[in-house]
Parts: structure tokens; C-alpha cells; sequence
């Protein structure tokens, strides 16, 4: 694979610095992005201030091809918003580089297959380009590509509110009172929210963002009552690393949030696993069942901040290998599974871990981690490094690791939670597939069966 068209999915943060380190390879990256511009995904959480500073925010590639541009580098200290990673970085990525030839808006792929082949068959595959069918609305659109990197992420096809992966019955008729991801109560969407009882159902960053955002909201509008719905027994879970975490915001939001769970500020409802909702007397009914017996919380709103998952539709005919449980590459889900094994990030990983039984193809960014809610911005960048070299035929620079990703003070080890006092056991491993940590790592380099956390 020489000179190579690389079609790229998404114009988000990942796919822009895929299309970037693609260029700068020599190949002729082609993005196709959904939305009207580029971060249009982005557009709809710009309120929220990201954990991250501005070091982990910008690619390598994206900022070499920023430069000529004048770009005013943030400082690298600082933290960005979504709009502000938008009007900083972003759009000027997509409009004063060599980027914007690139990018085609308002084109939202629907299939992808292989020119002359179904996914059945086999002989001479590999040799067959890509074929990209999307809509601009003009009418269908096809486009050839030797390679493709599917950046599309998952914010467009959140999880639903039900404790059983399903939608809870009755989501769908009261679908007028029910809002997914992190919604601006405080500022878009102040209206709806402002003087409601507000229930907001999930125990990751969305939720205590959320939570936390309500509780200003009331401080401002009296009758404002934010409801913590939890599915697990212990709130502590939510509150992350505190000053263990290496990223400073990251941990200082879990203990503000702590901070305000312990005034009362917030209700909380545990052990909390809706079942259904329904109209009650003009408000909403949220019930969840157990072998207990049903409860219920009366609202006016429900913020359904429970994850999110990726969306396959348009892949179906190609050859994919994905976990059966986390939805992610099968060589990547076993370093994310929450179930198992987390040290609050995973360690870097590139085209070895995301290859799939479909040469050219590869997922990338937070599509790539499937159901697992792990991913850091800066992942995807190392993530699409890797691919491009791939792609370029330099292998020995796809393997290579130019990444070292912050601890979050917290981690789980067979599904047991402990603290990172000594850095997660010396931080992620470098080298071994198999190992869960640098001491797993070091150990069983020594020739022993392991650290024992794993």
C-alpha cells in the first residue's frame, strides 16, 4: 500500500489529527463529517470545561500544521471549554491549514463494503478498495479509499435509561421529558431546568458535572432540586482520585462533588435501577424495581448521563473483530473492560491493538473503546499516530509508544477498587500485552507469574 487515499469518519478532535499525521505521512486524507462543520459533536457540550488542560487537548501533527498559520498556541496550563476547543483549535484546523480541502460537511456516511465484495467473500479482498457511500444532501455520494479510520465516536447514540441495557418502558413516549448526556441547565437549557426537580441518572463525569451544575442552578432559582439517581450502592465511586489524580480538575471536581453529596444539596437515591417511566399528574414517574419491591421518584426532568455506545449500522459489511462484551477491538477490550481491570486510563496502545480481520480498516478515538468510558482525548491522538505510520508502511514507528497518559488515583483489580498510592503499580506497562502494570510488567520480565493484581 503506496500513495493511499485514507477516508476518515468524523471531523472531531481525533479525526482532524488522524487527517493531519495522514498528510504528513504523503497520503491524501478525505473526511467526512455529518454535522454542518468540523467538532460538531463538540457543539453540544461547549459549555462543559474539560478536565484536561491544554498539553493533552492539541496533536503533535495538528499543531506542526497549525504553525505557518500564525496560530496562537494556548497555554498549555490552562483549561479549555468545548466552545474554546472549538474556536482555538479546532475550527482554525479545519479552515487555515491544508485540512480544509480535505473536509466535506453535511456528508454522513451510511455504508462502507469493499469495491466488488461482500463481506462473505474472500479471495483477493485485500486488494479491493474501499468503497464509502454517504449522503450530502444532494442525493447518494460514493467514494473509493484505499484505507479507512472511523472516527465517528459515540455521542449521537447514548445509552438509555434502563438498568438492563434496554430503554426503560415508557422511555420512548416520554421521550419530551427525558434528556441524554450533559444538557447546559445552566445556561441553553436553563428554561426547562430552572425552579424543576431535576433527576439525573448516572455515576460518571457527565452525571457529576450535571449534578453539580444543578445545585449553582439552585443557589439562583428557588425550587430548583437535583435527584441523584445511582445504580450502584456506594457514591464514593463517583468521586474519583481526588489529590491522587494527576489530572488536578479531574480530581477536584470528585471532591467538590463529594463536598456537596455530603451537605444535602443533593438527594440521592441508590441502588437505583429504573425499570419505568411514565406520566404522573403532569410531572414524571421513574420507577425501579428489585427483588425488594418497586420504588419510585416523582420529576419534572430525567438526564439519562449513563454512557454511551457505539454505532456499527453502517459497518455491517465489513470483517469485524469486536469483544462480544465491550464492543471494542478484541485486542484492545481486555486492557478497558470495567469489569475487570482499570487504572482510570489505559495504557497507550496503537494499530496493533485496533487491526481488525478487514486490512485498512481501523477504529479510533472513542468509538474504539465500544461501551468502556475510559477514553482520553490524548489516546485517540496516539492512536491515530500509529495508524498513519501503519498506513505508510512504517512499522516500526506504529509500534512505537510517544505517549505516557496521566493516573487517576483510583483503580480496580478484579473488580476490586483500591488506591494508587505508589502510582497504579508504577504506572501502565510499556511493553508486554499481557501485563496490567509496570510492576506487573517488570515481574514477569523476571521470569515470575506476575505482580499478583491482575
Amino acid at each position: 500500500m503506496n500513495a493511499k487515499t485514507v477516508a476518515i469518519i468524523g471531523a472531531g478532535p481525533v479525526g482532524l489529527a488522524a487527517a493531519a499525521h495522514v498528510l504528513e505521512r504523503g497520503m491524501s486524507p478525505v473526511v467526512l463529517e455529518a454535522g454542518p462543520e468540523a467538532g460538531h459533536a463538540i457543539r453540544q457540550w461547549q459549555h462543559v470545561q474539560l478536565f484536561s488542560p491544554w498539553e493533552y487537548n492539541v496533536d503533535k501533527a495538528a499543531a506542526r500544521m497549525l504553525a505557518p498559520t500564525g496560530w496562537n498556541s494556548p497555554d498549555p496550563q490552562s483549561y479549555p471549554t468545548g466552545g474554546e476547543l472549538l474556536d482555538r483549535y479546532l475550527m482554525p484546523l479545519a479552515t487555515r491549514t491544508p485540512l480544509r480541502e480535505a473536509i466535506r460537511t453535511s456528508s454522513r456516511v451510511s455504508a462502507i463494503s469493499r469495491v466488488g465484495f461482500d463481506k462473505a467473500k474472500t479471495r483477493g479482498r485485500e486488494q479491493a478498495p474501499f468503497e464509502i457511500r454517504y449522503q450530502n444532501g444532494k442525493g447518494p455520494e460514493v467514494l473509493r479509499a484505499d484505507a479507512v479510520i472511523d472516527t465517528s465516536g459515540t455521542w449521537f447514540s447514548p445509552n438509555p435509561a434502563g438498568r438492563n441495557g434496554l430503554p426503560a418502558i415508557g422511555e420512548p413516549e416520554c421521550a419530551g421529558r427525558v434528556a441524554y448526556g450533559m444538557p447546559d441547565v445552566r445556561g441553553a437549557a436553563r428554561s426547562r431546568y430552572a425552579g424543576k426537580i431535576v433527576a439525573v441518572l448516572g455515576a460518571g463525569h457527565s452525571a457529576v458535572g450535571t449534578l453539580i451544575d444543578l445545585v449553582h442552578l439552585a443557589d439562583q432559582v428557588p425550587g430548583t432540586q437535583p435527584v441523584w439517581l445511582l445504580r450502584g450502592a456506594d457514591p464514593a465511586k463517583a468521586f474519583g482520585g481526588g489529590r491522587n489524580d494527576k489530572l488536578a480538575a479531574r480530581g477536584e471536581l470528585g471532591a467538590a462533588f463529594a463536598a456537596l453529596v455530603a451537605s444535602g444539596k443533593i438527594r440521592v437515591e441508590a441502588e437505583f435501577g429504573v425499570t419505568h417511566l411514565s406520566g404522573s399528574e403532569g410531572r414524571l414517574k421513574i420507577a425501579a424495581g428489585s427483588c425488594s419491591g418497586a420504588r419510585s421518584v416523582i420529576a419534572d426532568e430525567l438526564i439519562v448521563s449513563t454512557g454511551f455506545r457505539p454505532d456499527f449500522s453502517f459497518l455491517s459489511e465489513l470483517r469485524l473483530r469486536l469483544d462480544p462484551a465491550i464492543e471494542a477491538p478484541v485486542a484492545l477490550a481486555p486492557l478497558i473492560d470495567p469489569n475487570e481491570h482499570s487504572c482510570g486510563t489505559v495504557r497507550p496502545h496503537g494499530a496493533r491493538e485496533l487491526a481488525h480481520d478487514e486490512p485498512g480498516f481501523y477504529l479510533a478515538g472513542m468509538k474504539s473503546y465500544g461501551r468502556a468510558p475510559t477514553f482520553l482525548m490524548m489516546t485517540g491522538y496516539e492512536q491515530v499516530r500509529s495508524i498513519a505510520a501503519d498506513l505508510a508502511g512504517d512499522k516500526v514507528a506504529a509500534a512505537r509508544v510517544e505517549l505516557v497518559l496521566p493516573e487517576t488515583g483510583v483503580c480496580t483489580r478484579g473488580g476490586v477498587e483500591t488506591g494508587a498510592a505508589a502510582g497504579c503499580c508504577g504506572g501502565p506497562p510499556k511493553e508486554e500485552l499481557s501485563a496490567c502494570c509496570a510492576a506487573d510488567e517488570t515481574a514477569k520480565k523476571a521470569g515470575t507469574a506476575g505482580c499478583g493484581c491482575s
